[in-house]
């Protein structure tokens, strides 16, 4: 995550993951909802590096970008389990 220590990634990638999880009506775990929450932000901060050029700094905008990629996370999770 963009200037964040480890620490405050866990912290956000977990806030971001829990608010996804709610908000999507799953049912994951503490430890699912950190692991979303970084890796949906990793993942839409290297889409917003490449298309835009920059990306949203601080913890807000971090936290925004973790739901954003944690909830897209869980959608295509759904997608792809519905086919299988």
């Amino acid at each position: 995550m963009t200037g964040l220590g480890w620490f405050a990634a866990i912290i956000i990638g977990g806030i971001a993951g829990w608010l996804a999880e709610k908000f999507m009506h799953s049912n994951m775990g503490l430890i699912m909802n950190i692991i979303l929450g970084i890796v949906g932000a990793v993942i839409l901060n290297a889409i917003l590096m490449a298309v835009v050029g920059t990306t949203l700094g601080g913890w807000i905008g971090q936290l925004i970008i973790g739901f954003i990629g944690a909830c897209a996370l869980i959608f295509i999770a759904r997608a792809v389990r519905g086919r299988a």
